[in-house]
């Protein structure tokens, strides 16, 4: 059998593995090299066309042995790079090699969360980190955790002690990011109070929140107005006050991390009028959630707790690979409406008899074992851990932020709320602002986003980077000043 053909699993697989693991470390590297700098220069056609040179033909009658090497260099050559300090666009952080190696386990060991004998300790090990995870969302700011380190429930029940019911605690599913969270979390209101169910949300909520509703068919959104960039409280209680319908038929989405300018709802506020109008909450924390791991930064998350469901996103302020999002769940209960039954999965006799049913875990049947490179950051970082890697990626926005006021040539729009500036050349038209971006990412020079915000546009940086140093700032933003035109 070819070298090409072998498994990545089984008594063979670390043998088969190890060259070919040098074979895509040589390969990133040198693309890397050829790229020299955070994106590939020429724009879109020059990309392309590098890309076809190096793939040729696609399937051709006999395979090419070089074929790792030659793709994967032109993936690396042709890739914008998140570790690069001049790639802060979006909200697309680099990963951490720790993650990145578990990830690769998963592929290799490619258990398949739809049934338990297809992945007997991937099921564990998911029960074990959304367990923890739904417990960090809800253990509140200062708050000792409320399980008191109680193990996570299994199909509703204890673990240990002679069958015992054990108190329904917070839980939580993976899912591959926020908008597949937000989804679910609609879906589940909707189960909760009926299709009339219906959603506002804030201006400045995430385009996927109004996408859901349409998806589930739910009543058209009422769009709140979000004039300072966050939800505005005064607005959402008339909203509420006058909006038709009985007791728990609205649903209100708030964000913790706002994809334009990073900016948090006021959460207590929030909470507080959804408990005076019945309403359920739903907060889309996917950006701004991992503050929970800081000490420094957590309280920017008062009000959290009170959520019903709370969308997280770790390949996001969470340094995983894609995909590793979360929906934590106050009430596990909710979640009961996700069963479904396939006898070859999860027959009946088999899950009295004790075998766990993975199937209500998620609408998708067949499920890589995202958690594993999440179980491995958690238990190899700890919280103090994470929340140093939060805290330097947010103190290197306020550094940044400071560069640009203090800088008499660009106008800052606002001081950081987590790890997101955003900023312009003064004086200079909207369209000056948008031709320097592009021409920075044509030369392949700088990946910086936008965001128009009142009328205005503006230059986004979203540092994610906690390696970024204040000399790449400083660096970065001469980059810009030299490239705007005047």
């Amino acid at each position: 059998m070819s070298a090409s053909a072998s498994l990545a699993s089984g008594p063979e697989g670390p043998h088969a593995l190890r060259p070919l693991l040098d074979t895509v470390l040589d390969a990133l590297s040198e693309g890397a090299r050829a790229r020299g700098g955070p994106l590939p220069s020429g724009g879109p056609d020059a990309v392309a066309t590098r890309v076809r040179d190096a793939l040729g033909d696609v399937l051709p009658d006999q395979g090419d042995p070089n074929a790792l090497h030659a793709v994967v260099r032109s993936l690396a050559e042709n890739a914008a790079d998140p570790a690069d300090p001049y790639c802060a666009a979006h909200l697309h952080c680099p990963p951490l090699a720790l993650a990145t190696a578990a990830d690769l386990a998963a592929s290799a060991l490619n258990p398949s969360l739809d049934s338990w004998d297809q992945a007997p300790g991937a099921s564990e090990l998911e029960a074990l980190v959304t367990g923890a995870l739904a417990r960090e969302v809800y253990r509140g700011p200062g708050l000792h955790d409320p399980t008191n380190g109680a193990e996570p429930l299994q199909n509703g029940t204890g673990r240990g002690g002679e069958g015992e019911k054990t108190p329904a605690q917070p839980d939580a599913l993976i899912t591959t990011g926020g908008t597949e969270s937000n989804h679910l979390a609609l879906l589940l209101a909707r189960e909760a109070h009926g299709t009339g169910v219906r959603l506002v949300h804030g201006a400045n909520a995430h385009h996927s929140l109004p996408r859901a509703a349409w998806l589930l068919g739910l009543p058209e959104p009422v769009v709140v107005p979000a004039p300072a960039g966050t939800l505005d409280p005064a607005a959402l209680d008339e909203a509420l006050t006058h909006l038709p319908g009985p007791h728990g038929s609205l649903v209100v989405a708030a964000t913790a991390g706002t994809t334009d300018a990073g900016l948090i709802d006021p959460l207590p506020q929030i909470a507080a009028l959804c408990t005076a109008h019945g309403a359920r909450l739903h907060v889309d924390a996917a950006y701004g959630g991992a503050l929970l791991f800081s000490d420094r930064y957590r309280d920017r998350l008062t009000g959290l707790d009170a959520a019903d469901t709370v969308t997280l996103d770790l390949h996001k302020l969470g340094w995983q690979p894609v995909a590793a999002g979360v929906l934590a769940v106050r009430d596990p209960r909710d979640l009961a409406v996700l069963h479904h039954r396939a006898d070859y999965l999860n027959a009946e006799d088999d899950t009295e008899a004790g075998l766990p049913d993975l199937l209500g875990r998620s609408l998708r049947t067949s499920r890589r074992p995202d958690v594993l490179k999440i179980a491995v950051t958690l238990k190899a970082l700890g919280r103090t851990g994470l929340g140093r890697l939060v805290e330097q990626v947010c103190d290197r926005a306020r550094e940044f932020a400071a560069l640009v006021d203090d800088h008499p040539g660009f106008e800052l729009h606002d001081p950081p709320t987590i790890s997101t500036v955003l900023f312009r050349p003064a004086p200079a038209t909207d369209d000056a602002v948008a031709a320097v971006r592009r021409r920075l990412l044509t030369e392949g020079r700088a990946v910086l986003g936008r965001a128009r915000i009142n009328g205005r546009l503006w230059l986004k940086a979203t540092l994610l980077n906690p390696h970024t140093h204040p000399d790449d700032l400083a660096a970065l933003l001469k980059l810009v000043e030299g490239n705007t035109p005047r």
